[in-house]
């Protein structure tokens, strides 16, 4: 980010976020910094409400002024490895690939080496964010989904991508083989937020959380499933995932959110698979630097059309 990215920033709490632990309302509040590095300041002292240093377990205070002392990036401690990236457009300022199945995306306990930021540092210059495990990561895809990313390589690019994120200001759109019958065009406008009862899973049935969007269309039904497409108006963690599982729906292969299957061929084509049949085919958005409109669409990989094209042949036959 640019100098003034370790000015101090300053939250005015509200009426709302009375009571809650402070970790939380930040995470929630300022979701320029990753959650790992609001606690890492925490930690260090670097966040105070109404003059006080604060703990991960202060309560916050309505009305109160938090101020968040970023610290200046850490010696980044990920190495650079020769990974192979699909590169769809670079200048010097991002970088848009086509990130592949199986691929983390930054190091994170269980991944400390092989990922896409690995690979990015080998590739090229990557700087911006608060983060020294995440530089120029705006956004993410889960490890077993494919799709376009996008990738800042400069504080100003990274600044101004985030920004885009944060206020929806991007076109993003998703291909996925679901399970069952799901209706031809529909919104799911939900809360978004922990599951209650499994902290590795994501509910969009509850009362509380943050807004999520997703409008979802069918393009094609196939034996037992559909292929659909679905646009995002919003980003949370799993977003569609959660979307179409909690409707009833979940994505062909879905190790967290599906469930187990009876139909035997669409149990085999699963198996198959190997992983959630779900691929980010679009991302639109006007050059953080230049302002010039750039789209980029890339179809599913070959795992993904051989189960398409396996439910197509038993629909038909």
């Amino acid at each position: 980010m640019s100098d003034s990215a370790f000015s101090p920033t300053v939250v005015t709490l509200s009426e709302d976020d009375a009571g809650k632990r402070i970790d939380r309302i930040l995470a929630l509040r300022c979701p320029q910094f990753s959650r790992s590095a609001l606690q890492r300041w925490i930690e260090q002292g670097r966040v105070e409400q109404a003059g006080e240093v604060v703990s991960r377990k202060t309560k916050a205070q309505a009305g109160a002024e938090v101020s968040i002392q970023p610290a200046p990036p850490e010696e980044m401690s990920a190495e650079p490895q020769a990974i192979p990236l699909d590169v769809l457009f670079e200048d010097e300022h991002l970088l848009v690939l086509d990130k592949p199945a199986g691929l983390v995306v930054h190091p994170a306990p269980g991944h400390p080496d092989g990922t896409l930021v690995n690979a990015l540092l080998h590739h090229a210059v990557v700087r911006g964010g608060s983060d020294p495990m995440r530089p120029g990561i705006v956004h993410r895809l889960d490890k077993d989904t494919s799709g376009v990313m996008v990738v800042a390589k400069t504080p100003a690019a990274h600044e101004r991508l985030v920004e885009m994120f944060q206020a929806h200001r991007l076109e993003r759109a998703y291909l996925a083989i679901v399970r069952g019958r799901p209706p031809s065009k529909i919104t799911y406008d939900t809360f978004h937020g922990r599951h209650p009862s499994n902290r590795k899973k994501f509910s969009s049935v509850g009362e509380r959380g943050r807004r999520a969007v997703t409008h979802l269309e069918t393009v094609e039904l196939l034996h037992g499933s559909a292929l659909v497409r679905c646009r995002l108006e919003t980003g949370r963690t799993h977003q569609i995932r959660v979307h179409l599982a909690d409707h009833g729906h979940p994505v062909l292969g879905d190790p967290l959110y599906g469930k187990s299957i009876g139909d035997p061929v669409l149990r085999r084509v699963g198996q198959e698979l190997g992983r959630q049949a779900l691929h980010a085919t679009l991302l639109a958005f006007d050059h953080p630097i230049t302002d010039e409109p750039v789209r980029f669409e890339t179809k599913p990989p070959d795992d993904f059309a051989k189960a398409l094209l396996a439910l197509r042949d038993a629909a038909d036959g």
